[in-house]
């Protein structure tokens, strides 16, 4: 198979804590990813719903909290089954271009989701299952406790797993430690640890020593654009992966290099930018959707085909991987 460009992060749905707190983006539909993505030259993407979920009360969200109370009980029932619908069911001609994805809350309802995701999948096709904790202040370490049942439906199901990851202390809730740890008690499941693990050398190389275990690049540039802003959601110095922060494509050919097999390229749609008020201070984090394919196109040949193919299809292990030839 010709090596294919391979988007491994992208988001489908609306987020209604962004929405309702005025942040940016806070949504993204199949039919607006494919057609930037195509124009990008991407050929297939890695899909998975937005963040914040209906199990939240809304009035709460409008003022940046996360409380039970709302419209459902079981978290990420609707969402998932909301973007498979649209996936296989609205835009199918779309659809066959994505390999979805499901997300879940690792503490919270955990045998209720299961039972839910057992009845998705006899009806639809996903690929892996997706964690973003920080958000949803909701312990990623709960995979080793109350969210056990994940492990072992991935461990059946032979299905990855791609987390967001943070080494910023006040993220106690995704720490990138933690997901190593996760994944070296459970060496028959695999682990993506996105966002680079936000530079941080010692848990890169720790991803590079597992065998269980990659990382992906997903909103590079506005995380070296951290880096040069001294903003603390990237790893300090003394841990930092060495690099040329100012050049986002250097820093992205430095990490092919130092970890060949381990890097998967993901662009993080719409997040590859970020937008919000901070009292009475604008944070403004914008890449696009072109910057980011131009920083992966200009590594060597060989290297663009490991982290936007080979790396991501070893992560994946599809049974059959002719679903990637459908045109």
């Amino acid at each position: 198979m010709t090596p294919l460009l391979i988007d491994c992060h992208n988001h489908l749905g609306a987020d209604l804590f962004f929405y309702l707190n005025g942040f940016y983006p806070y949504a993204q539909d199949l039919p607006a990813l494919v057609t930037e993505g195509r124009h990008q030259g991407v050929d297939r993407w890695i899909v998975f719903p937005m963040v914040a979920n209906l199990t939240f009360d809304l009035q709460a969200m409008r003022s940046e909290k996360l409380e039970p109370g709302g419209l459902e009980r079981i978290p990420y029932a609707f969402e998932n089954e909301r973007m498979l619908r649209e996936i296989y069911v609205l835009f199918p001609d779309l659809g066959k271009f994505t390999l979805p994805v499901v997300i879940l809350d690792p503490l919270r309802e955990t045998a209720a989701q299961v039972a839910k995701l057992r009845e998705l999948k006899a009806r639809f096709p996903f690929y892996a299952l997706k964690i973003q904790a920080t958000m949803i202040q909701s312990d990623v370490g709960a995979l080793l406790k109350a969210g056990r049942c994940f492990l072992d439906f991935a461990e059946e199901f032979d299905l990855p797993f791609i987390i967001h990851s943070s080494v910023a202390p006040a993220d106690v809730w995704s720490q990138a430690t933690t997901i190593l740890r996760v994944a070296e008690a459970t060496p028959n499941v695999r682990f993506c640890l996105a966002h680079s693990c936000r530079f941080d050398q010692p848990c890169l190389d720790r991803v590079a020593e597992l065998p269980n275990t990659w990382f992906d690049c997903s909103a590079h540039r506005i995380h070296c654009q951290g880096v040069v802003d001294g903003l603390s959601y990237v790893a300090p110095a003394e841990r930092r992966f060495p690099a040329d922060y100012r050049d986002p494509t250097a820093v992205l050919r430095a990490l092919a290099e130092a970890y060949p097999d381990k890097l998967m390229w993901g662009s993080d749609t719409p997040f590859q930018s970020y937008v919000a008020s901070l009292g009475t201070e604008i944070l403004s984090l914008r890449s696009t959707y072109q910057e980011e394919v131009d920083c992966v196109r200009a590594l060597p040949e060989k290297l663009r085909a490991k982290v936007t193919h080979h790396n991501t299809l070893a992560w994946l292990k599809l049974k059959d991987e002719r679903i990637l030839t459908r045109v």
